[in-house]
Order: C-alpha cells, then sequence, then structure tokens
C-alpha cells in the first residue's frame, strides 16, 4: 500500500526548492552528477544502499548530507527522499529499481529522473506512471542521459516544425567503450529484444542486425556500425511520426564492451573523466529533404551529468512544457536545451536537398 506524504513533509519540499536527491551516488556516474549539481549550485542529497560506500566517496568532506535506503525499501526510501525537490536515479538496472523509485518519487510529489539505457525500463515507467505523474503534476523523465535523452533531444531540433519523418537514424561511435561495474551487471541482465520502428511499427530489430558505413571527423574517420538500440527508440516513438527509426553502435566499441577483459574508465583529469572521445550523428529525411546534426564531445558517463543536471535546473526553475511522464523533447524545447550544454557538447547541423546544397540550420 502506497503511503501518503505527510503535511510535514510536504511543507519541508515546498521551501526547499534546491534539494535533489541522487539515488545511486557513489556510483560511477553518480559521483559526477553530484559534483555537477553542487557546480550548479543545487543542493544534493546522496542516497545509497550502503553507509560506508557513501562515506568513502567523501561526500561529506563537500558538505553533502548522506542517506542511506534501499530500492526494495518504501519506508526508506520515503525518508531519503524528504526534503527534496527532485530525485535521480543513478543506480541501474533500473528494470530493478525504477518503478520502486518512480512510486517514491510520486508519493513525495517531486519529479522523477533517471539515465537508464534499458528499452523495457523506459516502456513501462511510461505505461505505469503517466497518468499518476500528470495528476500529481510533476516530469517524470526516464533515460535523461548520453544513452535516450541526448538522441531524443538531437532528433527533436532537427524535427524542427515538420511533424513527421520518412527516416529517423542515429550512429554512435565511441572511440573506446571502457564500461563500469553498472553497465555489464545491466548489460548481463537485460536479455530484452531490442526494439526499432520499421515499415511505421515498433518491433523486433531485424536479425542479423544491419551494418552501415559513415565517415566522421576526427578521431573516428570511416567506421563501421551494428544496429543496436537503446533507450531512445521508446522515447523517439512516443512523440515522432516516422516509418523508419534505427539507431547503430560503432562496431568498436561494440568489441570493447563484449570484451570481459576490458577494464573500467580510468580518470585522466581531475573531474574524473575519462579520455574517451564520442560523436552522435543523427539524420532524419522527409521527401527530398535530408537533415542532419553531429554531436561530439569527451565520456559518455561524464557527459550524462550535465545533460541530467540541465534537466532537473529547468524543472525547479519551470522552463519546461508539460508535466507527467514523457521523452524530454516533449517536456524541454530541444534545441534550447542542447543549445545550454556548451562545454560539454558541441553540436552542428546541416540540410541537404536532392540537389546536395548544403545550408546550416537555425539554432
Amino acid at each position: 500500500m502506497e503511503r501518503a506524504v505527510t503535511t510535514q513533509q510536504a511543507d519541508i519540499i515546498r521551501t526547499s526548492p534546491h534539494a535533489v536527491a541522487v539515488l545511486g551516488a557513489n556510483g560511477h556516474t553518480g559521483r559526477f552528477v553530484v559534483a555537477e549539481l553542487l557546480r550548479r549550485g543545487l543542493k544534493p542529497i546522496a542516497i545509497g544502499r550502503s553507509a560506508e560506500r557513501l562515506a568513502e566517496a567523501g561526500f561529506a568532506e563537500r558538505g553533502v548530507e548522506c542517506r542511506e535506503a534501499a530500492t526494495e525499501d518504501d519506508a526508506a526510501l520515503d525518508r531519503a527522499l524528504t526534503g527534496a525537490a527532485a530525485v535521480i536515479n543513478c543506480a541501474g538496472p533500473f528494470m530493478d529499481t525504477a518503478d520502486a523509485v518512480v512510486r517514491a518519487a510520486l508519493r513525495a510529489r517531486i519529479h522523477y529522473l533517471d539515465v537508464t539505457a534499458e528499452q523495457p525500463s523506459v516502456q513501462a515507467t511510461f505505461d505505469r506512471h503517466e497518468a499518476a505523474a500528470r495528476n500529481a503534476g510533476v516530469a517524470v523523465i526516464p533515460a535523461m542521459g548520453f544513452y535516450g535523452g541526448l538522441a531524443d533531444l538531437l532528433v527533436a531540433a532537427l524535427m524542427d516544425e515538420w511533424q513527421h519523418a520518412d527516416t529517423v537514424e542515429i550512429r554512435i561511435a565511441l572511440d573506446s567503450w571502457l564500461p563500469t561495474k553498472g553497465t555489464r551487471v545491466t548489460g548481463e541482465k537485460n536479455t530484452a529484444k531490442r526494439l526499432a520502428v520499421s515499415g511505421g511499427q515498433l518491433g523486433p530489430v531485424q536479425q542479423p542486425p544491419a551494418e552501415k558505413i559513415s565517415v566522421l571527423p576526427a578521431p573516428f574517420g570511416q567506421q563501421t556500425f551494428v544496429e543496436l538500440p537503446f533507450s531512445e527508440v521508446p522515447l523517439i516513438a512516443r512523440h515522432v511520426r516516422t516509418k523508419e527509426l534505427h539507431t547503430f553502435l560503432s562496431t568498436i566499441a561494440l568489441r570493447d564492451v563484449r570484451d570481459p577483459s576490458t577494464p573500467p574508465p580510468q580518470a585522466i583529469d581531475e573531474t574524473g573523466r575519462s579520455a574517451q572521445r564520442f560523436a552522435v550523428e543523427v539524420i532524419v529525411t522527409q521527401g527530398e529533404l535530408r537533415r542532419r546534426s553531429l554531436a561530439q564531445g569527451q565520456d559518455i558517463y561524464a557527459v550524462t551529468a550535465p545533460i541530467i543536471c540541465e534537466a532537473v535546473q529547468r524543472i525547479l526553475s519551470g522552463e519546461i512544457r508539460d508535466t507527467g511522464a514523457k521523452p524530454p523533447a516533449a517536456i524541454f524545447h530541444a534545441a534550447s536545451f542542447l543549445g545550454a550544454l556548451g562545454p560539454n557538447l558541441s553540436v552542428e547541423t546541416s540540410e541537404t536537398s536532392d540537389l546536395q546544397k548544403v545550408s546550416p540550420l537555425m539554432a
């Protein structure tokens, strides 16, 4: 049975608009998120299963309050979220954690965001919580990170005034993929068939998966990609009408993440970022027109922090278009959001007709 938030808790939430709970704060991505919240002047509350691991993360030295809670314990979750205006869930696998944390957020009437790359988790969040989130007047946004939310925003910015597309294609190039422990655990547990849109219908990716070749700027050059969709597909399919929607991952990245001997990320600077470089190429077509966007940056785990923290900051300042359980592009103005990511992400866009005349798109 769900517990209603108390009047005292509601008063705390209303008077503490800048407190943001981070579940899984002591994990690799969670630490980036806590640091980014502090940089933006927000007040993170670090939540984890183990008080000892939270202490080891050094949060207390930075003035961050730490709270212990497990996702299986509703009462502990309710206590841990007290005083927060939003919760960022960095604790995967999200098929195991998202539902419990969303329900806790709804009991507290606070906003929920996570960083899942898992398609089933995104679909379950939408299916189970849209009505309750809308009624509570809060935003519930799954996959608000590198995988999922970034591609959703890039597609929406390219679509602009278009009401539909003939094709949407996303190509993700990584010069390496040194996976975290959390990535490996999620990969082992996520055995669901991957979904894409073919012929206007959402369904399993064809087998064997299709391959593509694309030439990208340095350090990538010519890359071979294999179809491997992530959480961006259920996000985009929810608000974009298209006949085809497919995501491809570079074979270099796929080789690394499938190799059990590939080491975890290694920090090369004081922020904890690795040397990994990424490029996300998005192509949408409508008739003879072809629009392309190329986003580039460093470290897919680190860049997730400014993406999801920008989302939280916009929600708390009221810069949103809707509430409920929805994709990022249904909540935020995509072009404005991408522009705000500034030093963390470079984005170039162009439009080409069948005559091959290229012109910059409006920002």
